[in-house]
């Protein structure tokens, strides 16, 4: 049976992705391929569990001009409820360029733009009003130039007065904060992890040591990812290491986001923290292969799964 997850960013983004034979800088490039789509790592999240067959809802900020409101068209045209608050700031966009050649993938970001404090408590109360019947609430990404950086703990505890799962995707402030809500899962990535916590993070121990850091702080449960790297899962007492399916990636942006998803529909499921890791290193590869980030096959999912590797670490 499908559940009601709330999807929870501040900084969603019209996505364009280009693909270049060969990228020359400082000259003229003619892109073999465009396409265009809505993104941010909350709405990617969102467009990954619909394709799993759960109920998102895609919730933050949206600009009142054109493209605030193509997103929102874009999102309802996959089924998705959304329930944004329009703000005056326009919405931000973001472009991907692909060179086939050098197989790299760049990202051109346009950061977003500051959002009144009362924007937020706008946002937290619709938050507060979707709560009803909801499984899981998913936090991800960075807030807006000058937000309150305790908006996500107060999602959080909202969640958890409602008994919903909660999984925070962030770093810096927003992350420290909202560990003081004991959240369910934290899912920063390693180089955010090292930046919090003002450490290199060189070995393995030292990783392990961090995420029982972030449990001592609050978080009940840690997953680190890392690129390419295998992930790092610690669910309190155990440390799993998980190794994605070998793939041939056409782009890898938005992996992260399906990596999030998979493991938030695990979860609500009653799977534990290593075995919702397999689904979702497994959505993660499945969305490197697709050019639009949370355009994923569901199809494949079974196959990629049975290839990542769960290793219990000592």
């Amino acid at each position: 049976m499908s559940q009601t997850i709330l999807c929870i960013g501040a900084t969603p983004a019209a996505q364009r992705v280009m693909v270049f034979r060969r990228l020359a800088v400082d000259a003229v490039n003619r892109a073999k391929v465009t396409g265009d789509g809505a993104a941010g790592k909350a709405v990617n999240v969102a467009k990954v569990l619909k394709l799993l067959g759960e109920k998102p809802v895609a919730m933050g900020f949206l600009g009142g001009g054109d493209r605030g409101a193509r997103m929102r068209t874009m999102l309802q045209e996959r089924g998705i409820d959304t329930d944004f608050i329009e703000v005056p700031a326009p919405t931000r966009e973001c472009i991907t360029v692909l060179d086939e050649e050098a197989g790299t993938q760049t990202e051109l970001v346009e950061e977003s733009r500051p959002v009144e404090a009362a924007f937020y408590e706008a946002l937290l109360q619709a938050v507060r009003r979707r709560l009803e019947g909801c499984s899981a609430v998913v936090m991800s990404g960075t807030l807006t130039p000058g937000a309150p950086a305790d908006f996500y703990q107060r999602c959080a505890e909202a969640a958890q007065e409602a008994a919903a799962l909660t999984i925070i995707d962030a770093h810096g402030p927003p992350l420290t904060a909202a560990l003081h809500a004991s959240p369910g899962v934290a899912k920063p990535n390693k180089a955010e992890l090292a930046a919090m916590l003002g450490s290199e993070l060189g070995t393995e121990t030292d990783l392990m040591e961090a995420m029982r850091e972030l449990q001592n702080r609050g978080a009940k449960q840690v997953v680190v990812t890392g690129g390419k790297e295998p992930v790092l899962a610690f669910d309190g007492r155990d440390f799993w290491k998980i190794s994605p399916p070998l793939i041939k990636a056409l782009n890898p942006i938005g992996s992260g986001d399906a990596f999030t998803a998979g493991l938030t529909c695990r979860l609500i499921q009653g799977e534990n923290l290593a075995e919702a890791c397999r689904w979702a290193a497994a959505c993660g590869a499945a969305n490197a292969l697709t050019l639009m980030p949370g355009d994923l096959n569901p199809h494949g999912l079974s196959q990629l799964a049975q290839d990542v590797r769960i290793q219990k670490v000592a």
